[in-house]
């Protein structure tokens, strides 16, 4: 039986070179699958420059099968995620990456709006789980002074699958319509959406479920992550919630809740309309619109780790968190006004992008403060299911708006409304001596 026990005690350099080793062995890969996630659930957003006039959809129907994806994510959220807890990682990884993977494929297939409707919702039900499962499964790995710089790592996953889509989207749409008699979107999702499938296999084998059971750790490393993870859990006691039950009677619970409706529905309509802003503001190319798609993720990607950075060092979580989600607020709000020019869009477009990535390191570490063990998996479900419902109507509304006005900006100014609430209700609801006292990394 493992203990925390050392003939020595470890170093400072010891315990850092420990969670280094762990960040390289687990972050990579997870941040490889969330690319693909994000990939996945927003080339839509690239294909509809092209799907819209060949099959004949409307900005409602686009909208409505866009909110479905997170309808299907919201309903097997907490169930998907309360089994992960139960049988590890690895097996919920393959079980939902294999699954996502195929049904982003058989995209390519649909010809009328209900089997738009039903592919995205199968899409949502099938990766529901996998990012507050990674969350869970960050907590048993690492201690939470730790945490919001890993967090960060995995969330930079978001940019970067920006970086690659947009490009990548925009050369399949051009290059490859008519090959095969399949048009250029059809292409987009098989080859977008197989790889997917692929890294689930690859997890399975390489990720390992617990500190306990990582081959690639020595009885003394893992001695190390459990006594660091034990002084988290004794710092804990009296402010945390151990059952989901007792989560469920905690007011910051659903301020969090409240967060996460606006980060994510927020944050979810930036990717689903960004192509069609930037074709709206006069560029036609398709390939032009994936490189400028590009531009706001490079700079969000510098500065959510700055961002995370520095609520690492200063161990606050709040304001970091609301201050950039308030940026990307006030995005929706220019952007409504000054989205005819390109280059002002793309700037704008930029602020929103890094506010809304910033936002994410330090608010997703925020749970764990005040959940703990099968509250940490329930409550992080539940918080993020909460999400991808606001995320299910807001599209929804936003393309009821632009059909009916014949212009986006009035929706694009509801998400801004939307992602403002969020954020002063965090700061609102929640108060600095509410978070459990811990030790700054050693």
């Amino acid at each position: 039986m493992l203990t925390a026990d050392f003939e020595a005690p470890p170093s400072k350099a010891e315990i850092d070179g420990t969670f280094r080793k762990v960040g390289w062995r687990i972050i990579p890969l997870l941040m490889v699958c969330y690319v693909l996630a994000f990939i996945d659930r927003g080339n839509v957003g690239f294909a509809k420059l092209q799907f819209m006039g060949q099959l004949g959809f409307s900005e409602a129907v686009y909208g409505l099968g866009g909110g479905l994806f997170y309808l299907g994510y919201s309903l097997f959220e907490v169930p998907s995620n309360l089994l992960l807890a139960r049988v590890g990682v690895r097996v919920s990884l393959l079980r939902i990456m294999v699954l996502w993977g195929f049904c982003s494929a058989a995209l390519a297939l649909m010809t009328l709006p209900w089997h738009y409707y039903l592919l995205r919702s199968l899409l949502g039900a099938a990766e529901a789980g996998f990012f507050p499962g990674v969350l869970f499964y960050l907590t048993t790995w690492i201690p939470a002074s730790r945490r919001g710089q890993f967090t960060a790592y995995f969330m930079s996953a978001i940019a970067i699958s920006g970086i690659v889509s947009g490009p990548m989207s925009g050369g399949i749409l051009q290059g490859m319509d008519g090959v095969s008699g399949l048009a250029g979107w059809q292409w987009l999702f098989i080859a977008e959406g197989l790889p997917s499938a692929a890294m689930g296999v690859v997890a399975y084998f390489i990720l390992s479920d617990r500190p306990e059971t990582a081959h690639w750790l020595n009885p003394r490393q893992v001695g190390i992550i459990m006594a660091e993870l034990d002084a988290e859990r004794r710092a804990k006691a009296g402010h945390s919630r151990d059952s989901f039950g007792s989560a469920l009677r905690d007011r910051r619970l659903y301020v969090l809740l409240g967060m996460s409706v606006g980060l994510i529905a927020g944050g979810a309509g930036i990717p689903l309309w960004l192509p069609t802003i930037i074709r709206q503001a006069g560029i036609t190319n398709v390939w032009t619109i994936g490189l400028m798609a590009a531009l706001p993720y490079v700079v969000a990607v510098v500065v959510q780790q700055a961002i995370a950075r520095h609520s690492d060092r200063t161990q606050e979580r709040r304001w970091h968190a609301a201050l950039p989600a308030l940026a990307c607020a006030g995005g929706w709000f220019l952007l409504a006004a000054f989205s005819s020019n390109p280059w002002v869009a793309l700037a704008i477009l930029t602020m929103m992008t890094a506010g809304y990535l910033g936002a994410t390191g330090p608010y997703w570490t925020m749970p764990a403060l005040y959940l703990s063990g099968p509250a940490a998996a329930g409550g992080i479900a539940l918080i993020t299911t909460a999400g991808g419902i606001g995320a299910f109507f807001a599209p929804t509304i936003v393309g009821w708006i632009a059909g009916a006005t014949g212009h986006l900006s009035y929706g694009l100014v509801f998400y801004g409304i939307i992602m403002a609430f969020g954020a002063i209700l965090l700061l609102f609801g929640t108060r600095p001596r509410e978070q459990p006292a811990r030790s700054a990394p050693r």
